[in-house]
């Protein structure tokens, strides 16, 4: 196989065969940007230089090298930025591009048909220099795409975790705990705490690696993983949480700090104040430490890491291993002895608090720094690899250390001790001595009976100083694992906050998003957390703290396995975790086994908790927050329709769910907001409604490319819920057509067409009335039940007439832009603002007026139906419905009898019925004078042209009426006057009309049908609409 006929390999620039000449060879040079990155040219959106030369090709070698090189282009380069975000990318072209571009024409000069720029051909010298000025690219949580990281997984994630890990609650707690529990129980704690942390420690893995998380730690992962309304509770809740962690370890450097004063005689208040004095001044110095960066931060943890680690625990467990002098037996230390440790296997409960669930909830506080990596995210130079490694290898040895030194100090140390040197046990006297102490050589039964030893286990938080090799050295560990877990949430937890501002889901909190220097800082989110901070500080009390954030955490907990499970079950495309080692069952189970420790721990928080939760979840739902982060909330969502709507598919009809499903021919909905309205109001949370916008071929390329987003932004701003879906057609009638076809999914398909009345019907073309009545007829062949809305001249309040232009009778724009309204004014979608909510009189409160139905047929009761489910409506309740019938003078009490029995069993709650039995009689000369002088001019009168037939003059004059068809609906037409003279009579103080619509015969002609309608509902001072059923029931008597 020739060398120039192979494959080109991914990163190379290669020509077919032949194309070049012998001994020809192009030469691509890439420059880096220092640090071995290739930069890429223009179109890829990333800044770089990009220099091509074809050293001594002929122009035929030339201009197939050229080709080539595009061609090969497409596989040897890639832009990665253009996958950084979920908005589209400018750079690359669009299909419209690359199907629009032409070899040799100017379109092609700019985008090839490979789709990249001509800019890169070998030999061209525009593209020898190429430099891109161009906007970076941003991640979903917002930040920048091209912010570097700078830690790896153990300085960014393994030591943060393990340092906050290694806190307050081991080296001060700890030991108490063990005393209380026994040291059977406390590893049962320590393993049941350090499994719920392991679980979420998968999920957060599993979530951390779905995806580049720059900035906002565990507020990004739940936000994005499980939308805003959930991820905005837990960006305020996390943020509180770490605040007061923040406090928690404060105080207890301060007890520590207080119990040294206290040792030396320099209290300065008293042992309460001390603390509170002392933790006031080291918040506030390690907020002076925040403030000088993310990098002192990250050393300052190394320092303390490798302090802690190398130095303090080395102290403590060589001291268990030293053999204890009398001072240290005095105070209950005898080292490894396996009588202690038998005697500490069990509990021994001291205190009215102490008990099982006591003890978990003060120890699980020490868990927490699992998140500390996650914090870090925007610092780490691969978070999908650093978080998972570095989070689990953390809690590995944190787990060790754990279950090492409870172990280790249970086996050292008894319970009580009195810690005077004194109570030596001389001689064998030991039949008065009680306590373990006495087998020992030491005599505590005086302290044991009286309840005041001040040494052993069960009694002192210093037992781990005293246990070790040198005190001190263990006290600096003290206070280096509690300065390093305060700095750690203090740094975390203004940031998370800052993205939590930004993304603008609560208001008045805008103020704190603001950032400062290169590394964007949250100055204002510190000061913040300094003060919330300082405020727990001031209570002084570890224990209450402990408690205190134990609830705040399982929250959190909870809420991470939760978003991992319902990422997982949902089966998103977008869930593709890189990090495989974890179960959707696992992360239910972490779940449920949080909320249910939190009512366990401390019900009255986890109740407040759960209020919260539910309060800033409420308002974030309230608010429709316009964010769009791919949840998979939105994912269950889609899901959850899917199955539904597959699952109703298999679920007959039944008259008891019907209801009317509405196509609504709005045009563009903001055109039509009265249509709009009054179709939304009876379908609202109850059926289905789709605005079809019909689009003529000729308007098209006119329509700007944002309209069908904008229009959609109108409906929902609007409160409409309905769906709008743009159709391109030749006719309103052709794409009528296609709509009552094609709408819809399964069983959630429309089965009522609505169209608003086509008011210029005169002035129009005969083609348009024809389109109109057409698709009037379309609609009964389909089986389709109709609707027509007219509005009257009293509709608006003062409101500008170029807004509804389809209604108003004095309109500028043909009736037949019904078909696809507002047509000429195209451009009026995209200039009439979103906030650009007209009101119309369906949007008003009727109060005690009138709705007047005038069932004149039976079309199976839809015309019944839609005025009930108007009075369903809040501003529609206190109407009164009237129901006008036909009837006969004398059985006029009769069928008024039968009616109100009828709509009794219906179970309509109607108000009148009302027989008319003056129907038969002619109309008024006057009215029907005015229908005739209406209708001549569509007359065909053919009387006047005797040597012309009438099919001659149908195809000079189309939709005209000839005499016999006249005299054929004549007794039709006096009917319709004399019925609208009925209506207007009674009718003149309603808010609504409802007219059943006369069904269209084959032989009716349009301009004949077209002046029925008009005739019917002409003279009105309120909305009319004219109704039909496709003759099947909507209503029935039966429950089944």
């Amino acid at each position: 196989m020739e060398e120039g006929s192979r494959r080109p390999a991914m990163g190379q620039f290669t020509s077919r065969g032949g194309r070049l000449s012998s001994g020809v060879h192009p030469r691509v040079r890439f420059s880096n940007d220092g640090e071995g990155r290739h930069r890429f040219p223009e179109i890829f959106q990333i800044p770089s230089t990009v220099s091509a030369s074809d050293m001594e090709s002929s122009d035929s070698g030339r201009r197939g090298s050229r080709v080539e090189l595009r061609r090969s282009s497409v596989f040897s380069t890639l832009d990665l930025e253009h996958y950084t975000s979920s908005v589209p990318s400018r750079g690359r072209p669009s299909l419209a591009d690359l199907y629009n571009s032409f070899y040799g024409s100017s379109e092609h000069n700019e985008v090839c048909e490979w789709g990249f720029p001509q800019g890169l051909e070998a030999g061209d010298e525009a593209a020898t220099t190429k430099t891109a000025d161009v906007p970076v690219a941003h991640n979903v949580d917002g930040s920048q795409g091209n912010t570097a990281g700078k830690f790896g997984w153990m300085t960014g994630v393994m030591f943060p975790c393990m340092l906050n890990m290694w806190g307050v609650i081991l080296l001060l707690r700890l030991s108490w705990i063990t005393s209380q529990a026994g040291i059977v129980l406390t590893w049962l704690i320590i393993l049941l705490s350090m499994t719920l942390t392991s679980v979420t420690a998968l999920s957060i893995s599993a979530i951390a690696t779905n995806g580049r998380v720059t900035s906002g730690g565990l507020y990004v992962l739940i936000s994005r993983s499980l939308g805003p309304e959930i991820g905005g509770p837990v960006g305020v809740l996390f943020s509180f949480a770490n605040t007061v962690a923040c406090a928690l370890s404060t105080v207890g450097f301060a007890e520590v700090a207080s119990g040294l004063l206290q040792e030396f005689g320099a209290v300065m208040v008293d042992s309460v104040n001390d603390v509170r004095i002392v933790g006031v001044i080291t918040v506030t110095g390690l907020l002076l430490i925040s403030l000088a960066g993310v990098k002192w931060t990250s050393k300052t943890h190394i320092l303390f890491f490798m302090f802690v680690y190398m130095v303090s625990f080395s102290n403590y467990f060589v001291g268990t291993l030293l053999p204890p002098g009398p001072e240290k037996q005095a105070k209950g230390i005898f080292g490894y002895h396996g009588d202690i440790l038998i005697s500490n296997l069990k509990p021994s409960w001291r205190g009215p608090d102490a008990s099982f669930i006591q003890m978990f909830a003060l120890f699980f506080p020490s868990t927490i720094g699992v998140l500390s990596g996650v914090n870090m995210c925007g610092e780490l130079k691969d978070s999908a690899s650093a978080v998972p490694k570095g989070t689990i290898l953390g809690l590995f040895w944190t787990t060790i250390s754990y279950l090492a030194i409870s172990a280790t100090v249970a086996s050292c140390v008894v319970r009580d001790a009195s810690g005077d040197i004194a109570h030596v046990l001389s001689g064998n006297l030991t039949e008065s001595c009680v306590g373990l102490g006495c087998n020992l050589g030491w005599n505590f039964t005086d302290c044991i009976e009286s309840q005041s030893c001040d040494h052993g286990l069960a009694n002192t938080f210093k037992v781990p100083g005293y246990v070790a090799g040198f005190y001190y050295l263990n006290t600096a560990g003290v206070f280096v694992a509690t300065l390093s877990s305060a700095l750690g949430f203090l740094v975390s937890a203004p940031k998370i906050f800052q993205c939590l501002c930004r993304d603008n889901l609560y208001p008045y909190i805008g103020f704190f998003a603001k950032g400062y220097g290169k590394h964007d800082e949250p100055l204002r989110a510190y000061i913040l957390c300094y003060v919330i901070s300082v405020a727990f500080v001031l209570i002084a009390e570890l224990n209450s703290l402990a408690t205190l954030i134990t609830n705040f955490f399982l929250c959190c907990y909870c809420l991470i396995n939760f978003s991992c499970f319902h990422a997982s079950i949902t089966n998103s495309p977008g869930w593709r975790p890189s990090f495989q080692f974890y179960s959707k069952w696992t992360a239910l189970f972490g779940a449920v086994i949080s909320v249910v420790l939190m009512f366990l721990f401390t019900w009255w928080a986890a109740l407040v908790t759960c209020l919260v939760i539910f309060f800033l979840f409420g308002y974030v739902s309230y608010n429709k927050s316009e964010v769009n982060w791919g949840s998979s909330v939105q994912a269950g969502l889609y899901n959850t329709a899917l199955s539904y709507s597959v699952s109703l598919s298999c679920v007959e009809d039944h008259i008891n769910n019907l209801r009317p499903q509405c196509l609504v021919l709005t045009g563009p909905p903001n055109q039509r907001p009265a249509l709009v309205d009054f179709v939304g109001t009876f379908t609202k949370n109850i059926s289905l409604m789709i605005c079809g916008d019909i689009i003529m071929e000729q308007d098209r390329e006119t329509r700007p490319q944002k309209a069908t987003e904008r229009l959609v932004k109108w409906m929902n701003q609007r409160k409409v819920r309905s769906f709008y879906t743009p159709f391109s057609a030749d006719c309103l009638r052709a794409g009528a057509r296609h709509l009552l076809q094609a709408s819809g999914l399964g069983k959630l398909k429309p089965n009522t067409l609505v169209l608003g009345f086509k008011t210029k019907w005169r002035e129009s073309s005969p083609e348009g009335t024809e389109d109109y009545i057409n698709t009037i007829n379309d609609t009964f062949d389909s089986n389709y039940c109709l609707c027509i809305l007219r509005m009257m001249e009293d509709v608006f309040d003062q409101i500008h007439y170029e807004v509804n232009q389809g209604f108003e009778p004095d309109e500028r724009v043909d009736s037949e832009d019904q078909q696809s309204p507002g047509r000429e004014s195209v451009d009026d979608t995209s200039t009439t603002g979103d906030g650009d909510q007209m009101k119309t009189v369906f949007q008003d409160d009727q109060g005690k007026k009138t709705i007047d139905v005038y069932w004149v047929a039976d079309d199976g009761g839809l015309t019944l139906l839609v005025p009930y489910l108007l009075t369903r409506r809040k501003r529609w309740r206190h109407c009164k419905v009237r129901v006008f019938i036909v009837g006969d003078e004398h059985n006029m009490e009769a069928a008024r009898n039968e009616m109100m029995s009828l709509l009794t069993r219906f179970r309509l709650d109607f108000h009148d019925v009302i027989v008319m039995t003056d129907t038969e009689k002619p109309p008024h000369a006057k009215n029907l004078s005015r229908f005739q002088d209406s209708v001549a001019p569509f007359r065909l009168h053919e009387e006047q042209q005797q040597d012309v037939s009438v099919q001659e003059l149908r195809q000079r004059a189309p939709g005209k009426i000839s005499d016999k068809e006249y005299e054929a609906f004549r007794l039709k037409s006096e009917r319709k006057v004399r019925l609208n003279e009925i209506i207007r009579r009674n009718s003149r103080q309603a808010t609504l009309v409802l007219v059943s619509l006369p069904v269209p015969q084959r032989d009716c002609p349009t301009a004949l049908y077209m002046s029925w309608l008009d005739t019917l509902t002409c003279g009105l001072h309120c909305p009319a609409a004219l109704i039909r059923g496709n003759q099947q029931n909507v209503l029935s008597f039966n429950c089944q």
